[in-house]
């Protein structure tokens, strides 16, 4: 056995080594908490977490203090006759998504097509005698060609959809368009054992479309992007295997 094959067996060993480990302490932990109630996590500074990283979003561009003598309020503050309505960078507004799409199509198509030709050649200038010394037996001038095709396609296609969403996600206002009209964005993800749901909006509002309670249609979202999915476990097992999506491509039958 050589050095390499050597070395590559003791890199196979040590990895399968590693993994048994650590699906047994997996098991083991799982074994000690049976019978017990899931402990719950301690409360800790999310800051010194290994991973943390600092949330940068876009935001207004500060506006000056004034101070107004003889006042109780200044200019930008939040008060109870204040348009509370999203209308700056930076700022939240709740979208409402309700998409009811129903469609229903049937195609049926059928075509045919049958085409047959015949020649003959009984006289070319003399040379018709000169065929049979070269082909005494195979050459009949009188039914030198004789060809025939025939065609049939038929396809059916049936539609049959209805889908129904109906849920409601914070978006930031990410841009102010040249004629007022805002740019909003908005994401969600919600993970319950091993699948999260994910939601995500984008789009183009007015002003005007959004309500008093700074809420605003997902139907008055112009250019309208609206994704909701989900991954984990239950996600992978509902979608084909690579290899089987990649057959599907190529195979041209």
């Amino acid at each position: 056995m050589t050095h390499a094959l050597k070395s590559s067996f003791a890199k196979a060993a040590l990895l399968l080594f590693t993994l048994v480990a650590v699906s047994g302490c997996n098991a083991y932990s799982r074994i000690a908490s049976i019978g017990s109630e899931p402990p719950l996590s301690k409360i800790e500074n999310p800051v010194s977490e290994r991973n943390y990283q600092p949330v940068s979003l876009p935001m207004p561009r500060p506006e000056p203090v004034i101070q107004q003598a003889n006042s109780l309020w200044r200019p930008g503050s939040r008060a109870f006759f204040k348009d509370q309505r999203a209308n700056r960078i930076g700022d939240i507004l709740t979208v409402v998504v309700e998409i009811s799409d129903k469609a229903k199509l049937k195609n049926k198509t059928t075509t045919t097509r049958d085409a047959s030709e015949t020649a003959n050649t009984t006289a070319l200038l003399g040379l018709e005698s000169q065929l049979a010394k070269v082909l005494p037996e195979a050459v009949n001038p009188a039914s030198l060609a004789d060809l025939g095709s025939a065609h049939s396609v038929t396809g059916s296609g049936e539609v049959d959809r209805d889908e129904t969403i109906e849920m409601e996600i914070a978006a930031i206002v990410t841009q102010i368009l040249p004629n007022g009209n805002m740019v909003i964005s908005g994401r969600q993800e919600v993970r319950v054992n091993f699948e999260s749901r994910d939601l995500y909006v984008t789009g183009v509002v007015r002003p005007e479309d959004i309500s008093s309670a700074n809420t605003i249609e997902s139907s008055k979202i112009a250019e309208a992007r609206v994704a909701y999915g989900g991954r984990g476990h239950l996600t992978d097992v509902q979608q084909a295997r690579y290899g089987q999506q990649l057959f599907d491509i190529i195979f041209p039958f």
